[in-house]
């Protein structure tokens, strides 16, 4: 199976990636792509989460809730996004335009990879060893970790987003991480011609 963008997580910052590739369907640039997320989280501090400082989010809303209606919207909005619910990422092999994603069933084919899993230490997806670092925005004793890269680029065709980027674990930031992700992808497949992706009641 081949995607043009094949993203990685199942929680905020791969979801809002998602989100914002999905609403943006019928650009003439992206009605030909194909975009699949691989949505197995082992786990997420959102499972334990409530939310009262979220903008947009009613306060009191659990994490818990979050994590399974924010991939439904996803399914009934788009759902020219393929979504893999059971799958763990293993190993990923490739270069630019030619990535080969492993899964525990099967393999994928992709253009572009978005990772937005967690910062946990140790980082389980093999082939991007090189680029594992302490991260930056947390204290020592969390050993939390994240992938080197440069405005969520770890090098060409693989983005990151969310707390693996580096960004400190706030909702908000993490759904900002992602949306940015795909505003540059966006912006990549429209042939460098900045793109954002608005609805509007007037249209």
């Amino acid at each position: 199976m081949q995607f043009d963008a094949l993203l990685i997580g199942g929680g905020v910052s791969s979801v809002s990636c998602a989100l914002i590739l999905g609403s943006a369907h019928k650009k003439p640039f992206v009605v030909s792509k194909r975009i699949g997320i691989i949505a197995h989280q082992k786990s997420s501090s959102l499972q334990d989460a409530i939310f009262n400082n979220a903008y947009g989010i009613s306060a009191g809303t659990l994490g818990a809730t979050l994590l399974v209606e924010t991939l439904d919207q996803l399914q009934t909005l788009y759902p020219h996004i393929t979504q893999f619910p059971n799958e763990k990422v293993l190993r990923i092999e490739g270069e630019n335009g030619d990535f080969s994603v492993i899964t525990n069933k099967t393999v994928y084919k992709t253009k572009l990879i978005v990772i937005g899993i967690g910062a946990g230490n140790p980082f389980t997806i093999e082939g991007l060893e090189d680029y594992v670092m302490p991260h930056q925005k947390t204290i020592v004793e969390k050993n939390r970790i994240q992938l080197k890269n440069h405005d969520h680029l770890v090098k060409d065709g693989i983005y990151v987003c969310g707390t693996l980027a580096g960004w400190r674990s706030q909702l908000s930031i993490a759904a900002g991480s992602g949306a940015a992700v795909a505003t540059d992808i966006l912006t990549l497949w429209n042939d460098g011609v900045h793109v954002q992706v608005h609805d509007s009641v007037r249209k």
